[in-house]
């Protein structure tokens, strides 16, 4: 889980947080953007978003420093509130400011992890002075004129300059207008009387307009001699355009043609079509050499190929036997996941304008996620494409980029639905639980839209800045750990478990799947090389250890490829691979069932654990020295299983008479609890019953069965509580050879989820107190005489 970043406290009254500019002055009363990118201008811009509060903005002496002090800032600075801001690339953050008023910066802090301000507010006088509204009065003529002169820019801000009554906002104003350096500029800010700043501004603007007028004189004499190359330029542009007019220019016009037939194929709504025909009509206008030229035609290209036109209402004669019996080729087992697919079929022949659920397939690696998403769409005769969201980060890869930046693309949806060429394609979103959030924005929200039907009927991507109807697509993600996914997203989809298999399931897929594509992949035929039934059930059981058959397909791959091997050489031309055969092929076994090379001996105990790919054993194994009666806990565990051994080894005393325990066993030793596997982080609390079993072992002097495991969270109060995960554990314990397994009895109604074959083989004991984990786990204690219960 990760946690949240702290904030810093907020900051007295007379203090705010600083960000130091290298070469950007603002003045009171003004917008300007700023972008900061150091750590500490980033957490203070930061602190006065979270706190919503001011900050102040000073220029720094020498621009070439990244860590300024007191001394290295000017000492008069702006009083800033942000008005707008978003995070950029590298870190980042680009802000719009604008400025209050001044402030003196008395002294500097930086205890919170960024520069804060000890400050002393300027306040402005309140009525201007006879002289000061004289020099605004000609500051304000001059201003205006040397608007008119500057090229770019807007009319609006000469009526600005007009309406400014202030004297003093009327100075600051044209010291931000005027083209000077900022050392200028830092010096009109330091300049607190209001007629000495006018006055400096005067001066400023006087000399700004003299130059204005200079160049504009030089741009008129330059104008009337143009050389033979810009001559030549212009004939060339004015012949290309002669040409259009003639209907010469045939490379733009067919380009047009194509863009409007394909735009008339493309069948797009009303709305959608007379937009795309009015950016049309610009491209038309434009040459072919201007910049928006190719971005506006890149544009129209998408718009044209993406699938607009309505599809046909999914047809009422589906069969769904042939769906049924597709699904049934393709994948063995699966019985809840291919029910609920041909479920969908049999709503979707009854209502075909109803809207697609979104399934959410979650499961361990290599159970077949991905390759049910493809017989989905072959079952119901539609176009499947793959989207990967597996360490997507970037708001933009779902929603896309605006197309006005250079390289803009749309977002993974529109992509595939382009590649699909059908609006109402099995789109699957593959890894759905591997995004992240980041800096550019969180893609798990943006999939919010996608994935609610109230919703996606109107996505809006921004590449594209229309909407768009996603509500015909069937939606299937996929997943290995459901908690990693957001709960507003996990809320929108139908989450379908797929178990691991069990070693039947495991040679049923191989016999009917994987031999026959390992075979074509290696370049054998079917009489040059056949694997028994004993050698498939031995590298399953010996050369694997999963939830899934990705493994098992790999050792197949090698076995095949030492086959291929001697039939390219020569040395054999049919090949029957045994059991005996396996070591010479693949090397000796890889797994081993440690429950017998570890169980059946006192302090040790078999557990079950849940993981991310799939059920696992897990051994208890407990130790006692001669101590004070300390509990030490080794085996890279997490809080809540250190608790869980703390209750055990509670409860064990509190059962001392019950055990036939001496009461001061416990007063002379310490117990050593371990939990193999050291590199592996464990947690949770379903090893209670496991942790209380390997002490009561360890005290009473009995082994534990070496064909028992069990899971379970104990009470100090000795009851056995419920926990998850239950089908992934029972796998798991068949899959080591375990034939007996003790779970809590509030966990008896998931027993559903198990096959039933893997049912028929283990033997189940329901606990609801511990007292039952020592009858079904622990042997008779071994004689050592009548009064021997100290055992120390």
């Amino acid at each position: 889980m990760i946690e949240a970043k702290t904030q810093p406290s907020p900051l007295p009254d007379d203090v705010v947080a600083l960000v130091p500019m290298r070469n950007v002055v603002l003045f009171p009363h003004l917008l300007m953007p700023i972008t900061v990118g150091r750590p500490k201008s980033v957490a203070a811009l930061e602190h006065a978003l979270t706190h919503k509060t001011v900050l102040a903005i000073s220029l720094q002496k020498d621009p070439k420093e990244d860590d300024p002090g007191v001394d290295g800032l000017c000492s008069i600075g702006t009083l800033a509130s942000i008005v707008q801001h978003r995070a950029g690339e590298d870190g980042q953050i680009h802000a719009v400011c604008q400025g209050l008023q001044r402030v003196r910066i008395l002294a500097l802090q930086s205890e919170q992890g960024f520069l804060a301000a000890r400050i002393e507010r300027i306040e402005e006088p309140s009525s201007p002075t006879t002289e000061s509204q004289a020099l605004a009065l000609q500051l304000r003529e001059r201003g205006v004129e040397i608007l008119s002169m500057m090229p770019g820019v807007p009319a609006e801000l000469a009526h600005v300059l007009q309406a400014t009554r202030s004297p003093s906002q009327l100075a600051d104003l044209a010291a931000s207008l005027v083209d000077i350096e900022p050392a200028e500029k830092q010096m009109l800010l330091e300049t607190l009387a209001t007629e000495a700043r006018l006055t400096k501004v005067l001066q400023i603007v006087g000399q700004r307009l003299e130059v204005l007028r200079l160049s504009r004189e030089i741009g008129a004499r330059t104008k009337e001699h143009i050389d033979d190359r810009q001559r030549r330029y212009l004939l060339e542009e004015q012949l290309k355009t002669i040409k259009k007019e003639l209907g010469e220019d045939g490379g733009n016009a067919q380009e047009i043609a194509r863009i409007d037939a394909a735009i008339t194929a493309a069948k797009m709504p009303p709305e959608v079509d007379a937009h795309v025909r009015k950016e049309l009509r610009r491209l038309e206008r434009m040459q072919d050499a201007a910049g928006e030229y190719s971005m506006l035609s890149t544009w129209l290209d998408w718009m044209t190929e993406l699938p607009w036109a309505t599809p046909e209402a999914l047809s009422i004669d589906i069969d769904i036997g042939a769906a049924r019996s597709t699904l049934e080729a393709e994948h063995f087992g699966l019985d809840r996941v291919k029910r609920r697919i041909v479920e969908f079929l049999a709503v979707k022949k009854l209502n075909p304008q109803g809207r697609a659920p979104i399934l959410c397939f979650v499961g361990p690696p290599g159970v077949g996620k991905t390759s049910l998403g493809q017989s989905v769409a072959r079952a119901i005769g539609r176009p499947f494409v793959r989207v990967s969201l597996g360490g997507v980060h970037d708001e933009a890869e779902i929603r896309g980029h605006r197309r006005t930046y250079i390289g803009a693309m749309p977002g993974n949806i529109v992509q595939g639905l382009r590649k699909a060429g059908a609006r109402d394609a099995v789109m699957m979103l593959d890894e759905v639980d591997k995004m992240a959030a980041s800096l550019r924005g969180d893609p798990s929200a943006a999939l919010l839209e996608v994935l609610d039907p109230e919703q996606n009927s109107s996505f809006r991507d921004n590449y594209l800045g229309l909407p768009f109807d996603l509500s015909r697509i069937l939606f299937i993600a996929t997943a290995n750990v459901i908690d990693n996914i957001p709960a507003p997203v996990r809320d929108r989809m139908e989450v379908i478990d797929l178990p691991g298999y069990t070693l039947e399931e495991k040679l049923q897929i191989a016999r009917r799947y994987l031999v026959r594509r390992q075979r074509e992949h290696n370049g054998l035929r079917e009489e040059q090389c056949e694997i028994s039934e004993a050698a498939l059930r031995a590298i399953a059981a010996t050369y694997t250890r999963e939830a899934g058959v990705r493994q098992l397909e790999r050792e197949i791959g090698r076995v095949m490829r030492g086959v291929a091997l001697q039939v390219a050489e020569g040395t054999a031309t049919q090949v029957r691979v045994e059991e005996d055969a396996l070591e010479a092929l693949l090397g000796p076994a890889t797994t081993e069932h440690e429950v017998a090379l570890r169980s059946g001996q006192t302090g040790v105990a078999t557990g079950l654990a849940w993981t991310p790919m799939g059920g696992d054993i897990l051994f208890i194994e407990a130790m006692r020295v001669a101590g004070s009666g300390r509990l030490i806990l080794t085996g890279q565990l997490g809080d809540v299983m250190k608790e869980s051994a703390q209750a055990a080894l509670t409860l064990v005393k509190s059962q001392a008479t019950s055990l036939n325990l001496a009461a001061d066993l416990f007063e002379h030793v310490d117990v050593h609890l371990h939990v193999p596997a050291g590199a592996i982080p464990k947690d949770g609390p379903s090893a209670g019953v496991a942790m209380f079993v390997a002490l009561a072992s360890l005290f009473g002097d009995r082994p534990v069965r070496h064909d028992v495991a069990m899971t379970g969270e104990i009470s100090l109060r000795g009851l056995v509580l419920p926990v998850g995960g239950i089908k992934e554990k029972v796998l798991a314990a068949q899959r080591a050879g375990v034939t007996t397994v003790l779970l809590p009895a509030r966990n008896r109604k998931d027993l559903h989820d198990v096959p039933e074959s893997t049912r028929q083989a283990l033997r189940f004991v329901w606990l609801d107190h511990v007292d039952g984990a020592i009858e079904a786990a622990l042997e008779r204690r071994k004689y050592r005489g009548a009064s021997d219960f100290s055992l120390i």
